[in-house]
């Protein structure tokens, strides 16, 4: 690959100082690179991308990293991330080793994995407001000073169960690493086609995570607690984006047709980077 465009997080790249580094070194060894400072605003498009781009170069965190995804995904271009927050399990270069990852990628060493990702349409009282993708999880949550939220999961069609808890997290297996780890869910490679339900805190002795085929369709209704209460929840997508629900609201997701493509210079298994980068072990 010859041509790419850089997106970078200025808040982790202040003055675009590493960014304009990554640029000339691109061009200094015949290539090209488009530098783009106008991304960070837009939440599920994305359409300032020169013809010629044959990849796109992420400058920042995990956050960055799924946030551009987004935006890339339909344009079907390949997405390589540079490290320049913290945990940074989905970004693949570390500065430590920033000029050899982009010798790999301007010599084609490299392979590119495809990653599933969610669609989430939310429809309040019957009416579609947001049809909205995921490449790690979408979350509906407790909301202000709410206590405890209602709702049940219907899997195609036929109730699963009726949940009392702080929460829901449906993931993808990229995003099995994220928070559903957290609240007790399982590891699953990024590179598997399943989607996991894992209930955050469930009032419950029952509840447990549970895995999904990729072609299921998963329903959330959102079911009033108390009589005073006018807001129940929100609704997240990986983390970023946000909306308010109400009892009556119904969150509907299921496979997106977008993938996301990530480039993978190193030769580290996935497994290699969950003992280092979760298990803190090299």
């Amino acid at each position: 690959m010859k041509n790419f465009l850089i997106m970078t997080n200025e808040e982790k790249d202040p003055g675009f100082s590493t960014s304009n580094k990554i640029r000339e070194y691109i061009e200094s060894k015949g290539g090209a690179a488009f530098l783009r400072k106008d991304f960070t605003e837009d939440t599920q498009s994305y359409s300032n991308i020169p013809g010629e781009v044959e990849c796109v170069i992420v400058l920042g965190g995990d956050g960055t990293m799924l946030h551009a995804s987004r935006l890339i995904a339909p344009h079907d271009l390949p997405v390589v991330g540079v490290n320049l927050g913290t945990l940074g399990f989905l970004t693949e270069i570390e500065m430590s080793h920033l000029s050899e990852g982009i010798d790999d990628l301007l010599n084609d060493r490299f392979h590119i994995e495809e990653r599933m990702m969610l669609e989430g349409c939310i429809f309040h009282r019957d009416i579609s407001c947001y049809r909205l993708s995921a490449l790690n999880d979408i979350v509906i949550t407790r909301s202000g000073f709410s206590r405890i939220i209602s709702f049940k999961i219907i899997v195609n069609g036929e109730l699963l169960d009726v949940y009392a808890a702080d929460g829901v997290i449906i993931s993808t297996p990229t995003g099995s690493t994220g928070y559903n780890l957290s609240a007790g869910g399982p590891i699953v490679n990024p590179e598997a086609n399943v989607i996991l339900i894992t209930p955050v805190c469930p009032h419950s002795l029952q509840a447990k995570s549970i895995v999904l085929g990729e072609w299921d369709t998963i329903e959330i209704h959102i079911q009033k607690v108390r009589k005073t209460q006018l807001e129940e929840a929100l609704v997240t997508f990986d983390g970023q984006v946000a909306e308010r629900l109400n009892p009556g609201d119904i969150i509907k997701i299921h496979k997106s047709r977008k993938v996301a493509k990530v480039v993978k210079v190193q030769e580290n298994s996935f497994y290699h980077t969950l003992r280092v980068k979760v298990g803190g072990k090299a």
